[in-house]
C-alpha cells in the first residue's frame, strides 16, 4: 500500500513541479511551492486513481487530475492555518505558509494555487474534450466553493464552543472534506461518459470517503502525535471543535468509522476484484493514526 501511495505522490508531484517549471516566474512561486511540497500522502490522488482503474482511465490523465486536487487541498490547507481562520503555526511538519512568509503573502499563494487547479484541468496536457473538462472544472468548482470546502470552513469555525447535533457535525465535514473526495469519485465516470445517476452514486461514496478520512483526522488530533499529523495535536477540544468525537467518544468514532468502511464497500462489490484498491485505501485511511 505505502509503495503505491508513494508512486503517486513521486509521479504527482513531477507533474506539478514540471507545470510550475513552464510558467513565467512571479515572486508568488516561491510560497506556492512552499505549500504544495513536499505535500501530504496525496490520500485524494490514491482514491482518484483507484476509482480511475475500476473504469480503466489513463494513468497519465488520472495523475494530472490529481494534480489539480492537490492544489485545491494545499489551498485549502494554506488558508485553514491562517490567523483568523484556524490559527495554525504547523503543517506538514514544518512551520505554516503564514508563518514563513507572512499572512498576506499566505492568502495570495492560496488563491493562485486554487486557479491553478482551473489551469490544470484546462491544459491541453489533460488529453479530453473541452466538453469534458468543462464539466471538470464545474465539479471542482463546486467542490471548493460556498458549497464544498469553503462552505465548510465556514460552518467548521461558526460550530466552536457549541452543542451541534451530530446530522449538523456530518453536514459540515462533508462539505470540508467530503466534497473534493467526491470530485475524485465522480471524475473518472465524468470522462467516461457515465449516467446521472451512477455519477450521484460515486458522489455520495465520495462523501462517505471524505467522512472516513475526517474521523481519521479527529483520531489522530485526540490521540495522535505531532509526527503522525505533520501538525500539533490536541487542539480540537482546546478549540472546543464541533467534532464526532466530542459527540459520540473516541470508541465509538472509531466504531463509525468502521461502519463507514463497510458501508462504502457495500457500495462497490459489484465491481468485484477491480474494487480491491480501493478497500485496501480505506482501511488504509482509518488505521493511518497507528
Amino acid at each position: 500500500m505505502q509503495k503505491k501511495i508513494n508512486k503517486i505522490a513521486k509521479d504527482t508531484s513531477f507533474f506539478l513541479k514540471r507545470f510550475i517549471k513552464k510558467q513565467k516566474k512571479s515572486e508568488l512561486i516561491i510560497p506556492m511551492k512552499y505549500g504544495l511540497f513536499p505535500g501530504g500522502k496525496k490520500i485524494r490522488s490514491k482514491i482518484l486513481i483507484d476509482i480511475g482503474s475500476i473504469f480503466k482511465i489513463d494513468y497519465k490523465s488520472l495523475i494530472i487530475l490529481g494534480a489539480a486536487v492537490e492544489c485545491i487541498h494545499a489551498y485549502s490547507l494554506i488558508h485553514d492555518d491562517l490567523p483568523c481562520m484556524d490559527n495554525d503555526s504547523i503543517r506538514r511538519g514544518k512551520p505554516s505558509a503564514h508563518i514563513k512568509f507572512g499572512e498576506s503573502t499566505a492568502v495570495l499563494a492560496g488563491n493562485s494555487l486554487l486557479t491553478m487547479a482551473f489551469e490544470i484541468l484546462s491544459h491541453k496536457d489533460l488529453n479530453l474534450s473541452e466538453k469534458i473538462k468543462i464539466k471538470l472544472i464545474n465539479k471542482i468548482s463546486e467542490s471548493s466553493g460556498h458549497l464544498g470546502i469553503a462552505g465548510g470552513q465556514y460552518l467548521d469555525l461558526s460550530f466552536e464552543h457549541k452543542k451541534i447535533s451530530k446530522k449538523r457535525i456530518v453536514e459540515m465535514e462533508i462539505k470540508k472534506t467530503g466534497k473534493l473526495f467526491s470530485f475524485c469519485c465522480v471524475a473518472p465516470l465524468i470522462i467516461k461518459k457515465k449516467p446521472k445517476k451512477e455519477i450521484d452514486k460515486f458522489e455520495n461514496i465520495g462523501a462517505d470517503i471524505g467522512l472516513l478520512f475526517q474521523v481519521a483526522d479527529d483520531l489522530i488530533d485526540n490521540k495522535g502525535s505531532l509526527l503522525v499529523a505533520g501538525k500539533k495535536t490536541g487542539k480540537d477540544k482546546i478549540k472546543g471543535k464541533a467534532t464526532l468525537i466530542s459527540l459520540l467518544g473516541y470508541k465509538n468514532t472509531i466504531k463509525y468509522g468502521n461502519k463507514l468502511i463497510l458501508k462504502i464497500n457495500n457500495k462497490i462489490k459489484k465491481y468485484g476484484s477491480r474494487s480491491k484498491n480501493l478497500s485496501e485505501t480505506l482501511e488504509y485511511i482509518l488505521n493511518r493514526n497507528k
